[in-house]
């Protein structure tokens, strides 16, 4: 499991480290997506959240990745956090952008993937929160 979480965020990372940095790079009209989209929002340009993807999300899941693939005692934490984030990071990015895409539903499942393997890994490790309801039910 360990070595499938490291993949899976090396992955993501990878992702949205390149998404970050062509959107930093051309905030304006990044990949071809106008900035139009943006009306409406808080943003003007997508310099800042390509800043926020690229350092929270992306740098997070290579982060995550390398705490996976060094088999820490906190990588079920640290998996399921980053995890977490970048879920929320497509569902506020689809209520921003009005819009659901292709790989809005690519990136959250991957992020579903890492969360639900975060959550067997506790539950394997026996950590908190899993063995507080294990004790419960058995």
């Amino acid at each position: 499991m360990n070595r499938v979480l490291s993949c899976l965020h090396f992955f993501i990372a990878a992702g949205t480290l390149f998404g970050g940095m062509v959107g930093m790079i051309n905030p304006l009209d990044p990949l071809g997506i106008p900035v139009s989209l943006l009306e409406g929002s808080p943003f003007s340009s997508y310099f800042v959240p390509s800043l926020i993807l690229f350092t929270v999300i992306g740098i997070g899941h290579a982060f995550s990745g390398w705490v996976a693939f060094k088999n820490s005692n906190y990588q079920g934490y640290i998996s399921s956090f980053f995890s977490g984030a970048l879920m929320i990071w497509i569902v506020v990015q689809c209520f921003i952008l009005k819009t659901v895409e292709f790989l809005h539903v690519v990136f959250f499942l991957l992020g579903l993937t890492g969360a639900v393997l975060a959550v067997l890994l506790l539950s394997k490790n026996r950590q908190f929160p899993v063995n507080l309801i294990k004790k419960k039910s058995g």
